[in-house]
Formats: structure tokens, sequence, C-alpha cells
């Protein structure tokens, strides 16, 4: 059998995937302290590379007080770029296209990550999640400005170093989507204000990155960007406030949209009586201006075949690819019966699993990895919210 997600991929700046599978970013947490690249990240991504189509990698801080959790990847410094250059290299195998995303993380963080420093946000209120969530310090204007730039040289590293883009990931309560929050952003200067002036910071990135592609980049290179469709917080993000935030990117440079959400078949999470998928609302509102990679509890090839029935033109799977690093491959070999679809604890050395991510995943993501021995039923994220969204569930 063949499918549409099998076809390639042009984007309109060049660069084309040869099918339309993409490979969701998966947080290894296996980087060294200052955030360079390790074996263990290497070896991860080769596994998962040459059946895809993409590979976006796992996020990176482009300042080192844009940190949010032990292992991550930095791309602050021109000495990341040697390791970042080994990674790129390994994902892109057998053809399969490398994206980095970039990002800041504001007031996800903490003082013990951030080596005594207290974390920072557009302004200083405190995140409802996790509970222990500390008040950041409200940013300079002086201090936004210098982080708009440093996400234009971070652009640059990750061109020296191969990849073929980066997304700017302004989605999960990072701080790209805590200045477009009216829960986190409180401000009165530009940068703070109405919902057009919340967006006013990801408008300033996205034009620095877009930049510093076209002068420094010697071949079609991606710019994306990934968003939460809503925030549970009041005040908060709202399924309108995204919409008219996908109107703004749909003007914007940026190549293509990355939702985030645990269930493709998601619905807000905040208007119970609205049972239309969100993705077919994305999907209307950019109306084929900027394409769309849609995400979700993606696991067999129906559900791949299913997200892009609904109108995205690329389908990205996480949770999956970690399962099973083959998935691609088997589905062109006709061998979907040897897909993983479980994950056994005793094989996740095997399948190239750092040691720090099989806690992580025995942690914090257990409910969601479908683990042989978890006797829980699957969690069905059609109605809330999932763990790697950055908040918890409504109650």
């Amino acid at each position: 059998m063949t499918y549409h997600f099998q076809d390639s991929y042009a984007f309109a700046n060049g660069v084309t995937l040869k099918n339309r599978v993409v490979m969701s970013p998966t947080t290894t947490m296996s980087s060294f302290y200052d955030g360079h690249v390790t074996n263990d990240e290497i070896d991860f991504y080769s596994a998962r590379a040459g059946g895809v189509g993409l590979i976006i990698g796992e996020v990176a801080n482009v300042v080192p007080g844009g940190k949010g959790f032990e292992g991550e990847l930095s791309i602050a410094d021109d000495t990341d770029i040697d390791g970042l250059s080994k990674l790129a290299n390994a994902m892109k195998r057998n053809g399969t296209k490398a994206v980095l995303q970039i990002f800041h993380a504001g007031r996800k963080s903490n003082d013990s990550i951030l080596r005594g420093q207290q974390p920072v946000s557009a302004s200083a209120v405190k995140a409802v999640f996790p509970a222990d969530s500390q008040t950041p310090r409200e940013m300079t204007a002086d201090e936004i400005d210098e982080l708009i730039v440093a996400f234009g040289e971070a652009t640059r590293r990750a061109i020296a170093a191969g990849f073929d883009g980066v997304e700017l990931h302004g989605a999960n309560t990072y701080l790209l989507q805590q200045f477009f929050s009216p829960n986190s952003n409180r401000r009165t200067d530009k940068w703070g204000g109405d919902r057009d002036a919340r967006m006013g910071l990801a408008q300033a990135v996205i034009a620095r990155v877009h930049e510093a592609i076209a002068t420094y980049a010697d071949r079609p290179f991606l710019l994306g960007y990934r968003i939460s469709p809503e925030e549970i917080e009041t005040p908060g993000i709202r399924l309108a406030d995204s919409l008219a935030f996908l109107e703004m990117l749909a003007d914007s440079p940026v190549d293509y949209v990355h939702m985030s959400m645990g269930s493709a078949q998601r619905t807000s999470l905040n208007d119970k009586s609205d049972h239309e998928p969100i993705m077919k609302k994305f999907v209307a509102q950019l109306a084929g201006r900027k394409p769309l990679i849609g995400v979700g509890s993606v696991e067999t090839p129906a559900d791949a075949e299913a997200v892009l029935a609904m109108g995205a033109d690329l389908v990205a799977m996480g949770r999956e690819m970690i399962r099973e690093p083959q998935w691609m491959e088997k589905v062109e070999d006709h061998d979907e019966a040897s897909i993983r679809y479980q994950l056994s604890p005793s094989e996740m050395t095997e399948l190239k699993i750092p040691v720090a991510m099989q806690y992580y995943l025995k942690g914090a993501f257990y409910s969601v990895m479908h683990f042989t021995t978890d006797p829980a039923t699957a969690v069905d994220y059609q109605n809330e919210a999932a763990p790697m969204e950055g908040f918890e569930k409504k109650m």
C-alpha cells in the first residue's frame, strides 16, 4: 500500500523533502553541562535519520540565560558550531533534511538551572504551572534588543553547522509565547499592551532571523515557527488569539508553521462547545499561504494519513519515533506489522536512547510512552493537554 505521506514536498524557498514525515523535536537532556553536543545525542539522531523527510532537532538556547533544563543544547557561542555540525551531519543521513529548534526558556526555568541567576520573562509574573515556579525578573528593553540579536547570531551558527533550517520555538509556554500571552506579559512599553503589540517580539525575532538567512546562507534555508494554540490560565492565549497570530505568520517570512499539541484531533481546551479540531481551524486560517506541520499522537500510517486529510501539508511524530526509529523504512518495505507501538524498558539502550532520556521517559513522560510494563490505559489527549505542552491538564 502507498500513502500520501510518502510523496515528496517542496517548500517555496527550494528546500525539498523526500517525503512528508517529520520527526518532531524530542528532548534527550543529554548535552554536556555547557550545552556542547555529546556522542549520545549524535547516536540518537543517527539511528532515526535516513527514513523520514525531515528531522527537527531538540531545542537549543540562544543565550546561556535562556537555558530551561539540564542537558540542554546550546547555540549561544561559536564554540558550539563544531559539535552542532556533527549533529547536523548525523541527522542528514540518506537525504533526510535537518532543522534545529532555537529558543529562550524565559520563566520556564529556575535559579538552580541558571546557576544562581533569576529567570527572566516579559513581566515579573510567576507561572501557574508547575506549582514550584519562580517569579521571573522583567526583561529590560536593552535585554530584549540583545535577545533579538542573539536569535540572529544563533541562526548564523546553524547555517555554519550545516543545518537546513531553524525553527523558532514559540510554543510550550517558552519565552516567545510568554511575550504573546496576556498572562505573562503585563508590560506597558512597546513590547506589551494589546494583542497586536504582544506579537512584537515574535515579529522582531522573525525579521532578524530572516535577515541572518539572507546574509549568511549559501543555500535554501528554512525558517519555521512552532505555536501552541491555547493556554488554560486566565488570562491566557485563546484560539482567537492564535488565529490572529497565524495571520501575522502568514504575512511574515517564515517558511512553515508547526503546531504543538498532544493530539492531532485536539478540540478547544477552553470552549467545550466547540467540537471542530483545532488543526482544521489552522488550515482554514492559513488558507495555503504557509505549509502546516500537524502533530499529536501520530503512531500508525493511518494516523499520519488522517493528519494530511485534515489539510496539513506535513505530519510530525515525536514519541513514536522514539519507540520506532525505523518507522518510515518499515512502511517503505511493506513491513508495517513489525512497527513498534510500545516501548520495552529493556530495549531503550538498543534503540540508542541516551541514559538521561531513559530516566526522563520513565518519569515525567511515563504515561504517554506506551511502555510494555505500564498497565494503564493509554490517555487520549483530544480534550486535554499532554505533559510535553508545558502545562498541567485542566481539572
